[in-house]
């Protein structure tokens, strides 16, 4: 590993090109272009196989589907309304099994337009099939690339790896960028069994029936569950090359926590400062993170929870009209539980709001009471 001082993006780059991919597709969008334009520089270095400058990011997801369906490693990167422009190719991409890697730097989405970091784009996107991992850091992000890409690879469903935009994309930092030698050892090189092939031809992403279209969503969906097994493997496989380790979730001073506050992303930083801050006081608060949106980890986020007394759910999303992403599935997690913790909502963070120590500080202090709250931050 090489220790260097970098921009989150341009680190990001650099894992990806370390995977070596067959084709990699983008159109550049904020926050995520210093991505694409890197590994653009590295295909015109000839440090990259092949780079597709499309149209669109429609365009993108459409090369990255046909590569994978030719057998190639194929990966993008995109944000806010670009991955939204993607939208129904995700779809296909998961349903035909496709194999492939996608870097959302989050972002908010229009209107009004706003440029800077939240997660709407990303859980808007969450019943598209696909495997989603949210990270907090840089240095986890880089991790996050060879992980997903193994993983992907070995259940065949596509993974989108979340930093949140600016926050971590444009921040330079010191980080361990995996090298090519250790990510060769640990991901090995991509030749399945079910391709495009002029010499064995077939179709896929055929037309089905109504008798028989269910039964393939529903195949979906039992891998989709089955990819928590692949996804604490390949990770424990990260952990013995790197001394790294990210799990479905993270726990932090959550042994004998009381009131604890359950997020995803970069704002998890500055709720470890804060629990910190609390914990000095004698407050007894903990962290859980959610690493993994998809497969949702309702085993783990229950056994995180269980016989705590209070629980703040803060997501930097929204489901208008509905119960906010991260609220609710925590909550079902929970359904089954006999000492249940009361469970309250915070929204905050939306299109780059500042979410402070003191802010999460306030938060924790504020579920002491035991009563629900559905607040905006």
């Amino acid at each position: 590993m090489v220790v260097k001082t970098v921009e989150g993006s341009f680190a990001v780059a650099e894992a990806i090109r370390e995977c070596e991919p067959d084709v990699v597709a983008c159109y550049p969008i904020t926050p995520s272009t210093h991505i694409a334009e890197d590994l653009n520089r590295m295909y015109a270095d000839g440090e990259v196989k092949k780079y597709i400058a499309v149209e669109a990011e429609f365009s993108a997801i459409s090369a990255l589907i046909g590569a994978s369906a030719a057998g190639g490693r194929a990966v993008s990167t995109t944000s806010s309304q670009g991955l939204l422009l993607m939208h129904e190719a995700l779809f296909a991409a998961s349903g035909m099994r496709l194999p492939m890697v996608l870097v959302v730097a989050n972002r908010a989405v229009s209107a009004p337009l706003n440029i800077w970091g939240d997660q709407q784009d990303s859980i808007s996107q969450r019943d598209s099939g696909w495997i989603q991992l949210y990270c907090e850091t840089n240095q986890e992000t880089v991790d996050s690339i060879p992980i997903a890409f193994k993983v992907s690879e070995e259940t065949r469903l596509p993974a989108m790896v979340c930093m949140d935009g600016f926050y971590l994309t444009h921040s330079v930092e010191q980080i361990d960028v995996p090298e090519k030698k250790l990510v060769e050892k640990f991901l090995p090189k991509f030749n399945p069994e079910i391709k495009l092939d002029s010499e064995n031809p077939l179709s896929l992403g055929v037309y089905a029936m109504p008798s028989d279209y269910q039964s393939f969503r529903e195949d979906l969906e039992l891998d989709l569950q089955k990819a928590k097994q692949s996804i604490t493997r390949v990770q424990s496989e990260w952990n013995n090359l790197t001394g790294r380790n990210y799990g479905m979730i993270e726990q932090y001073m959550m042994k004998d926590a009381e009131n604890v506050f359950v997020a995803m992303g970069s704002v998890c930083g500055n709720a470890k400062e804060a629990i910190d801050q609390l914990r000095a006081n004698g407050e007894k608060a903990g962290l859980l993170r959610v690493r993994a949106f998809r497969p949702f980890p309702f085993g783990e986020v229950a056994g995180a929870l269980n016989g705590k007394k209070n629980v703040a759910v803060f997501e930097k999303a929204v489901s208008l009209g509905g119960a906010p992403p991260l609220f609710g599935e925590v909550l079902c997690a929970l359904n089954d539980l006999s000492r249940k913790p009361t469970v309250s909502s915070f929204i905050g963070g939306l299109g780059g709001k500042d979410v402070t120590v003191n802010n999460v500080a306030k938060i924790i202090v504020k579920i002491k009471d035991g009563e629900k709250r559905f607040e905006w931050v």
